[in-house]
């Protein structure tokens, strides 16, 4: 490896340090050149002074806008410097040199339009907000994996190849495997369950999920990063939102403390929603968007977008950013439904975050003949799920779980307005490169 260390360790009290990067501005002031470096942790900046380093200060006037480089220097303290500390250069080196002109603006805040700045991702993906972005993401992913495996979830790895879907064939991505049809995949949802039948009691998977609609929105994306969760044993639906609340409590939180940098580079000031999130049933849900705002979703079995956007502003007014819709009608097979005693259509809950919907799940079906009744009566092809359903034939426990999506998550969590910056290469019905 190179000898280097990333900009945010350098120490002003050290002898000597080496650096490298991508040259991300240049300043000439005739005998005195700003060379400003960019790593992935942040920048810093060397000073070439032409009468105290006059080879070095004469090697640097060829350098160009994201040229790669490494600089060996003196650190120095300096209030005017980026992270208050600045290199005096004692060797200076080209790794790799960048062409020119750039397509893509880099070290200023011009105004582009995403189109253009996914067509040139791999610069994109150099700008300092968006590797913020990025590093957000990870420590978001890496708190939300910690918590579950510090509660004893068994991380687990499903098929991305399937015979059928989860949740329907509309959706679906056709691929030839073999000499037969196949599919991408929707969901792990079957696969989960058949887990829980299995014993593993409490599994999570961070995983890739498929669906082949035509849409032109900022909400979704064709191939969409999903955390997904299952557990067994539990009394009732309310079981399966605890841990998701307190999981995604626990990962924001985590965020907040640990990401200042990246917050603050994306300036977001976030909240983290430490009450309780408020749980509303999906009728209560609907005579709050016809007395508070006068909006009918369209589908008198599902919320809409602007449904979503307008209980998240009156939740967000009494300081809940997060919230769950419990008990939508008209759900898939697996949802538990029309309970004795219950007061909800399905124990099937949505959660939605700062207005956006971020995941689905529920209570399962877990008494086989009574989700055939209910196959039955949907029409659901029950060939095509012999697997599922034979699995789930010698005893399962009662289990629920629920799929988050991660896209959605970094979306809300950075305030960013398209799905598609939450993505380093995102894919949707016209982009399927870079």
């Amino acid at each position: 490896m190179i000898e280097r260390i990333h900009t945010s360790e350098v120490d002003p009290d050290a002898d000597e340090v080496a650096i490298a990067g991508h040259v991300h501005e240049i300043r000439d002031l005739g005998g005195l050149v700003f060379l400003i470096v960019r790593d992935r942790e942040g920048l810093i900046q060397v000073v070439f002074k032409e009468e105290r380093e006059p080879e070095l200060f004469e090697a640097v006037g060829d350098a160009n806008s994201e040229d790669v480089v490494r600089v060996v220097g003196e650190p120095l303290e300096s209030d005017q410097a980026p992270g208050g500390v600045e290199l005096a250069p004692t060797a200076y080196e080209v790794l790799d040199e960048a062409d020119s002109p750039l397509p893509l603006e880099i070290s200023k805040d011009v105004d582009v339009d995403l189109s253009t700045r996914l067509d040139n991702r791999a610069l994109d993906l150099r700008k300092p907000e968006t590797l913020a972005v990025f590093s957000l993401r990870s420590k978001l992913m890496t708190a939300m994996e910690e918590w579950f495996d510090d509660e004893g979830f068994v991380d687990i790895k499903t098929p991305l190849i399937s015979k059928g879907g989860a949740e329907g064939g509309a959706e679906l991505f056709p691929i030839l495997y073999y000499d037969r049809d196949a599919f991408l995949s929707q969901s792990p949802q079957l696969y989960k369950q058949i887990l829980m039948a299995a014993g593993y009691e409490a599994v999570y998977e961070t995983g890739t999920a498929f669906r082949a609609e035509d849409f032109a929105t900022s909400r979704h994306v064709s191939e969409i990063a999903m955390f997904d969760v299952e557990l067994a044993y539990i009394e009732d639906h309310h079981d399966v939102m605890d841990v998701q609340e307190e999981s995604l409590r626990h990962a924001i939180r985590t965020v907040a403390e640990e990401a200042e940098r990246e917050l603050g580079l994306l300036d977001v000031d976030l909240t983290v929603p430490e009450e309780d999130f408020p749980r509303i049933t999906f009728e209560e849900a609907l005579d709050l968007l016809e007395t508070e705002f006068g909006h009918f979703p369209e589908d008198p079995t599902d919320l809409d977008t602007k449904g979503e956007k307008l209980l998240g502003e009156h939740f967000a007014e009494q300081g809940h950013p997060a919230f769950f819709v419990v008990g939508y009608p008209d759900e898939k097979f697996y949802y538990m439904q029309d309970v004795e005693g219950d007061e909800i259509a399905s124990r099937k809950f949505d959660l939605i975050y700062e207005g956006q919907e971020l995941s689905s799940g529920g209570q399962r079906e877990h008494d086989v003949d009574r989700m055939v009744e209910v196959m039955e009566a949907e029409g659901v092809e029950q060939a095509n799920f012999e697997f599922y359903i034979e699995a789930l034939s010698f005893g399962t426990p009662p289990h629920g779980g629920y799929g988050l999506g991660i896209d959605r998550l970094v979306q809300q969590v950075a305030d960013l307005d398209n799905i598609k910056e939450a993505i380093m290469f995102p894919r949707d019905p016209n982009r399927l490169e870079p």
